[in-house]
């Protein structure tokens, strides 16, 4: 047991209550669903932010979201697969952009490998 208690940092095997999360959700939908994301390993997740501001600089400006207690968002994201939580993701790919034929990179040509002759590789070894 640990003779310290630090409160701003619990020990990450600790399930300590997140209290309301800002929490992604997908738009243009007359319903709210809830957007689950991948981790690295491939495994599905809810994830939270504990403010709008983590949420923008983490996913962009301007992306919906709902507010939900960490219980009702396991609830809601455990049926569909999702049992893991990841509160305050940093880690994120890039947005894709989609390419048009004027942004779309230059092509190179590729030629195609000259095959050897096998009686000159022979006869110079």
């Amino acid at each position: 047991m640990c003779l310290f208690q630090y409160d701003d940092d619990p020990e990450p095997e600790e399930r300590v209550p997140a209290g309301p999360l800002y929490v992604p959700v997908l738009p243009g939908r007359a319903e709210v669903v809830v957007r689950l994301f991948r981790t690295p390993l491939g495994a599905r997740t809810a994830v939270g932010f504990t403010s709008a501001e983590r949420l923008a600089a983490t996913l962009g400006a301007g992306r919906p979201w709902i507010r939900l207690s960490e219980s009702a968002l396991r609830t809601i994201a455990g049926p569909v697969g999702a049992s893991l939580l990841t509160v305050d993701p940093t880690l994120t790919a890039p947005a894709v952009t989609p390419t048009t034929p004027e942004t779309a990179p230059a092509t190179v040509p590729v030629t195609p490998p000259v095959p050897r002759d096998p009686d000159v590789t022979a006869r110079t070894a």
